[in-house]
Formats: C-alpha cells, structure tokens, sequence
C-alpha cells in the first residue's frame, strides 16, 4: 500500500498538469453546485423542491423564503467566483490565490440571476403545461414537476442558460451535468429554447450548444441535435460557430431522430418522423419519414 501511496505521490510530480489540481487555488465544487441547484428548485417549485410548505403561516412563508434566497446567494456567489477565477487562470497560464475582478463579477451575475427567479417561474410554468397537455398519461400538473424526466432537465437548462447567459461558463455545464447524469438528456446551457418546450420519456435526448429551438417544440427519446463531425486534421470552429441544427415553432421530433449541422433548418410546423437522419434543411409543414419528405395531407 504504501509504494502505491508513494507512486501516486511521483505521479502527481511528474504527470500532466492537467491531470490534477493540487496545493493551488479553489475549484468549483460539484457537491456544492448540486446543493445550489435544488436550492434554485426549491425557491421555484416551492412545497414540491425542498422542505414541505403544507402548514406555513405568511411569516413562517416569509422568513423560510429569505433564508433560502441567502444560502442560495452565499452558495452560488462563492461557485460563480471558483468557476470564474479557473477560466481566468487557465487562460492566463498563472496560479493566483485571490482574484478581486473574479469576486466582484461573481457578486454582479448573483444579484442579477436572483432577480431572474420570477420571470424564470413564469417561463418554467408554460413548459409544465405543456408536459402536462401533450402527455395524456399525466395525471395532473403535480405529477409532472415531481416526476417527469423531461421537466427536470428543461428546468435544470433554464436555470443554467440563465446562468451562462449572463457570463458564468464552468457553473452552469456542471448544472447540465448533473440533469444529464440524472435523467440520461443532455442540453447544452448555451443552447437557444423557446417557451412551451416538452421533452417526452427523454432518455438519449441531446441538445448542443449552438442548437436554436422556437417555441412550442417537442421532443422524444433518442433524439440527437448535434453538429457534423470535424474531419481529421480540421482546425477546432471558432468560438460562436452555428454547428448544431435550428427548430422553428411547433416543430415535432420523434425518437430516434438524428439532425445535424449548423445550416440545417427544419421549417415551422414540421414532423420529422422516428430514427430519420436529417443533415439538410426541411420545409415548413412538411414531415419527414425514412421513406422520404412530404407535405401535410398528401
């Protein structure tokens, strides 16, 4: 035991740097960021997230919602700034303890995503209906926010493109993450989503980056929204690059469903059918079998 113990030691001397972070400054925990989602859940599913609410007073109400907005604040300011402070350390090649520019930032995206809690509740109701609406085997709304796969990574993803949207990076991938290990779906925080969107089953499900979704959008398991692979010997694209597919209002996508590339465009309105393999842009109305493309009603 104690020549692994020491091997490990060399190996940590003498390995990648890459491979480890030791006697340095303070990375993001993601215990901690865990902790900080469900207390952003339990702010906005109040009663269904967290501590029961059943018998609470208008006081008692009060003073359990400003506690938990403090730990949040306190929890998420302290990540923000690990998250922070990395990317700037890893971009600058340096190992600097303290970062007074990372603290600060990490106060200002704060103060800003707490108050984006209520209108993130107003957005996060329409996409409850509409799990609730399209999946006759739900017995009510309650049963959607308790148990529904599709729900939790939608209201994982709002919290973190939130989050990255107002700068953070490091913070809001470990969010997605985490509803990926959870659920099997997997959306990236900087992908683009409109209002009314319903994942069903959802496990498989893959949402890139750069991918564009309009409103009212709908989802089965297996789906894939994914970039084109980049050839051998192809420099990495740009920061910013359209790589992954775009979903006008009222599309529906059926399981098994693979769309790929950043010009790819799949019209208003439009059904692209099970285990289809779409790289080129599809009208709007049209559906899109394995047999073939064509329009509503014929």
């Amino acid at each position: 035991m104690s020549d692994v113990v020491q091997d490990l030691l060399e190996s940590y001397d003498t390995g990648p740097a890459v491979m480890q972070h030791v006697n340095s400054y303070e990375l993001p925990s993601t215990e901690d960021v865990m902790r900080t989602l469900e207390q952003v859940r339990a702010l906005v599913f109040p009663g269904f997230v967290g501590r029961s609410l059943a018998r609470a007073t208008p006081t008692e109400l009060r003073d359990h919602v400003r506690e938990r907005v403090d730990e949040l604040k306190n929890g998420l300011r302290k990540q923000l700034y690990r998250g922070l402070h990395h990317k700037k350390q890893s971009e600058q090649g340096t190992h600097d303890l303290d970062c007074p520019h990372c603290a600060a930032r990490a106060e200002e995206i704060t103060a800003a995503f707490l108050d984006k809690l209520v209108p993130l509740r107003a957005v996060l109701a329409n996409d409850v209906q509409v799990h609730f609406d399209a999946d006759p085997a739900a017995s009510g709304t309650e049963e959607v926010i308790f148990s529904y796969p599709g729900l939790y990574a939608v209201s994982v993803y709002r919290i973190a493109n939130s989050l990255h949207l107002l700068g953070a990076k490091i913070i809001p991938r470990i969010m997605a993450e985490l509803a990926h290990r959870e659920t099997g779906i997997d959306i990236h925080p900087g992908a683009t989503i409109g209002r009314s969107f319903f994942i069903d089953h959802g496990t498989g499900v893959v949402i890139g980056e750069t991918a564009d979704l309009g409103d009212r959008v709908r989802i089965y398991q297996g789906v894939t929204l994914g970039a084109m692979s980049v050839p051998r010997g192809s420099e990495r694209p740009s920061r910013g690059t359209k790589r992954h597919p775009t979903l006008e209002d009222d599309v529906i996508i059926y399981s098994g469903a693979t769309i790929l590339g950043g010009d790819t465009v799949v019209g208003r309105g439009a059904v692209i059918g099970g285990n289809c393999w779409v790289t080129s842009s599809v009208p709007a109305g049209a559906v899109v079998t394995l047999d073939g493309v064509r329009t509503r009603g014929a």
